[in-house]
């Protein structure tokens, strides 16, 4: 399910300098408003969520996951991925980030088999420093989907 969610129309690299955390979780989700997966004010919704409760979107060295509740315009199950070059940090300097994800789900159960794939593929040391270290959109897709299933 992973390889079908990130796919070229979903995962962006950029090298963007002065990145704050708002605009990248912004950037990452362009791709979904794109499709329609998710409305502009699910945006929205995952910024107040980080200002209110903090960085808890940071789930590990560098990887934010970001989303919402599904009632705060999600259309679905998505996932898009956007990579900087550069650490973008997240509330504070205490949680840089360079892999941030965006996921969107219908309702509380059915996007944990995507939760559970992109677990696995995080989990992966050696694929997320593949991953860290990528500087185009077409390696990170390489990446993602040799990891799906190991």
């Amino acid at each position: 399910m992973l390889n079908e969610l990130l796919t070229k129309d979903t995962i962006q690299y950029r090298d963007i300098d002065h990145l704050n955390w708002q605009e990248a979780i912004k950037v990452a989700a362009m791709p979904l408003i794109k499709n329609g997966s998710i409305l502009p004010r699910y945006v929205e919704s995952m910024i107040k969520i980080s200002l209110k409760e903090g960085p808890y979107f940071n789930i590990g060295p560098e990887v934010v996951l970001a989303h919402a509740r599904p009632t705060d315009g999600s259309n679905g199950i998505a996932l898009a991925l956007l990579k900087t070059k550069k650490d973008v940090c997240l509330i504070n300097d205490q949680h840089p980030a360079k892999l941030w994800f965006v996921l969107a789900a219908n309702d509380n159960q059915s996007h944990l088999m995507v939760i559970k794939e992109l677990m696995q593929l995080l989990t992966d040391k050696k694929r997320v420093d593949l991953l860290l270290n990528a500087e185009n959109k077409q390696s990170i897709e390489k990446i993602i989907v040799e990891g799906v299933g190991k």
